[in-house]
């Protein structure tokens, strides 16, 4: 029975192929657009995931996300020093910064002011230059995406080139020199991230009170780190967030106040709906133009559940073929967006929701069909 209901579902190469169609354009959209969405709301925790060698951010008790920057006092630092179970704690910059093109446009820029001595945080991909280069004068690193793009150098003929080692930036007013490039990930917003000592970021910005936004934190060895941000917490007043924590409250911020997820949610549903509707007519239509097989098996003596183990079959083929048409369309339309802005990143949770969604257009589709070859006469393919 197996291989008569293989050749019912080839045996009609059109139809066959526009059920196919049906749940390839289903997965591919699903697994696509929910790829770019999953991609986006990485990008949110880009700064926290890349800095690997804290495992406790310290922040005003009223900062919401990564880019909600509230700045601490000075002394917060030495408060955070005396917690029992720290094992160091470093201050950290994070803010925008306006760097003057040669050309004379304005380019606003991520700048990150990291700890004169130890340099924590700063890029472990370095394409050329060192880290210990950041302590010479007016130093910087660039990020390899901002080094080629908002900040290539354009010259009178209208051609450019990647910002280089050795080239100086304006910094409100203040001279920087790329001393190294280094490949981070991207950004929400996609700005270039500049790198610096702590020191002479604060020099580079506008003078305020206030100018700390992190304290760093790694808890001695074997002491849990849950404890040690409650024991923060408790005696500084401020908020201590482990990186999944922190990682965890930015995304929610931008799922709470964005659009994102209803535009996303939209196309992902509309690819489940069309290919629910196509599936579902071209299977019906090719359960009907299969009709007389179907009443000539059970004229025959085949049994309701052989038929329908059948039709479950021809389902189940369809789904597993299209779902993998999908997602490997999917991840081809990824891999060929990888040097561009695209954001995307294709997980196995993602596929498996694709998955269940395109079992689900397949069970619909048969269940339809089901009905009408359960409910058939046997004779009335004599008539």
């Amino acid at each position: 029975m197996i291989r008569v209901a293989m050749r019912m579902l080839v045996g009609d190469p059109a139809k066959f192929f526009g059920i196919l169609l049906g749940v390839t354009l289903a997965s591919m959209v699903i697994t696509q657009q929910g790829s770019i969405f999953v991609g986006l709301m990485s990008r949110t925790f880009a700064t926290i995931k890349d800095m690997a060698q804290p495992d406790i951010w310290v922040m005003d008790p009223k900062v919401q996300f990564i880019d909600d920057v509230k700045p601490l006092q000075s002394t917060a630092l030495q408060r955070v020093r005396g917690v029992e179970g720290v094992d160091w704690a470093v201050p950290l910059y994070k803010g925008m910064i306006r760097v003057r093109l040669p050309s004379g446009q304005f380019v606003n820029c991520n700048l990150y002011g990291l700890d004169d001595a130890s340099l924590i945080g700063a890029p472990a991909d370095l394409l050329e230059g060192r880290v210990e280069d950041l302590r010479q004068d007016g130093a910087v690193i660039v990020d390899e995406a901002g080094a080629v793009g908002r900040l290539a150098r354009r010259s009178a003929d209208g051609t450019t080139r990647p910002l280089a080692m050795g080239d100086e930036l304006e910094l409100n007013d203040h001279r920087g020199r790329v001393v190294g490039v280094a490949r981070v990930s991207r950004t929400f917003q996609s700005q270039p991230n500049l790198y610096t000592l702590y020191s002479r970021a604060t020099r580079f910005v506008p003078g305020e009170r206030k100018l700390m936004s992190f304290v760093l934190v790694r808890a001695k060895a074997g002491v849990d780190v849950d404890r040690v941000c409650a024991a923060i917490e408790r005696e500084t007043g401020l908020a201590a967030y482990t990186k999944p924590e922190f990682q965890s409250l930015t995304v929610t911020y931008f799922l709470k106040n964005t659009g994102i997820p209803i535009n996303f949610g939209i196309a992902v549903a509309l690819g489940f709906l069309v290919g629910a509707i196509i599936t579902g007519f071209m299977f019906y239509s090719f359960t009907l133009d299969n009709l007389r097989y179907f009443g000539t098996l059970k004229a025959m003596g085949t049994s309701d559940g052989t038929l329908l183990g059948m039709i479950l079959l021809q389902a189940g083929y369809v789904a597993v073929t299209g779902f993998g048409l999908g997602v490997g369309l999917a991840a081809l339309f990824g891999n060929s967006m990888g040097k561009t802005q695209l954001a995307f990143r294709l997980t196995w949770q993602l596929s498996l929701v694709a998955a269940c969604a395109v079992a689900m257009i397949c069970a619909l589709a048969a269940l339809i069909s089901v009905r009408r070859v359960i409910s058939l006469e046997p004779g009335v393919v004599f008539k």
